[in-house]
């Protein structure tokens, strides 16, 4: 993407990403540096991401795992900082190793600078982790 790419923009071509299932294209939306955090992680899942390597890693097998049909009602806010946006979706699929349907609510707080992420706080319900099929995000070393 362009460096000046506003971060609505970057932020709704990543979600096309993510439903065409193009992790490597969507890990390249990211700052080197970048940092995604999960502030709401439970115990031994991560809550902090430090950059686009470790990002990578963390997404590598996800539509393995969510396999994701839509994000209905997208809600992006501006801030007073033009390079951060607040994001308000629910994410629809389904869960590939039951087959069961996949729905989660996010808030994300998103930075983006020249054009990519720098810093994703993904405020979502970690209760929805324990229902099976969903434990993904647990190291695997390759």
């Amino acid at each position: 993407m362009p460096a000046n790419t506003s971060p609505t923009d970057l932020y709704r071509h990543s979600l096309r990403l993510l439903l065409d299932k193009n992790i490597p294209a969507w890990v390249g939306l990211w700052a080197e540096g970048g940092i995604m955090e999960f502030p709401f992680a439970p115990p031994g899942w991560p809550a902090r991401l430090e950059g686009r390597a470790a990002i990578a890693a963390y997404m590598r097998d996800y539509p393995d795992h969510i396999d994701l049909h839509d994000f209905p009602n997208v809600q992006i806010h501006e801030t007073t900082d033009p390079g951060t946006i607040v994001v308000e979706m629910r994410g629809l699929g389904r869960v590939v190793a039951t087959g069961g349907p996949f729905d989660m609510t996010y808030i994300a707080v998103v930075a983006v600078q020249d054009g990519r992420f720098t810093s994703y706080r993904d405020y979502w319900n970690p209760l929805a982790v324990h229902a099976p099929g969903i434990n993904f995000t647990r190291s695997n070393p390759r």
